[in-house]
């Protein structure tokens, strides 16, 4: 999947079938779902799950948990806006290389 039809599949009702964990959760945050997404990522244990998980606590406005879960997943604390983070994000999941 390229990102421009990730960004279009967030019109639908249901995401995509198949997405990981990471990407459901950036979707259903795209939604304006940040429980949902907050409880699919808060289940991961993996870097890119970490990644997602800080930033939905940067959204929500809770810098210090944020900067907890960039450090597990070996980040530093992102500055670009949230709208630039959640893209950089997607292409990184979709290209696996987030």
């Amino acid at each position: 999947m390229q990102p421009e039809e990730f960004r279009a599949s967030v019109t639908q009702k249901v995401p995509p079938d198949g997405l990981p964990a990471p990407l459901a959760a950036l979707w259903w945050d795209a939604k304006g779902d940040w429980t949902r997404a907050h409880s699919l990522a808060d289940e991961l244990e993996t870097t890119d799950g970490m990644a997602v998980h800080a930033y939905l606590h940067r959204k929500e406005g809770e810098a210090w948990n944020a900067d907890y879960w960039y450090k597990r997943a070996g980040r530093k604390f992102h500055r670009a806006t949230l709208e630039a983070e959640w893209e950089a994000l997607v292409e990184g999941l979709l290209s696996g290389i987030c």
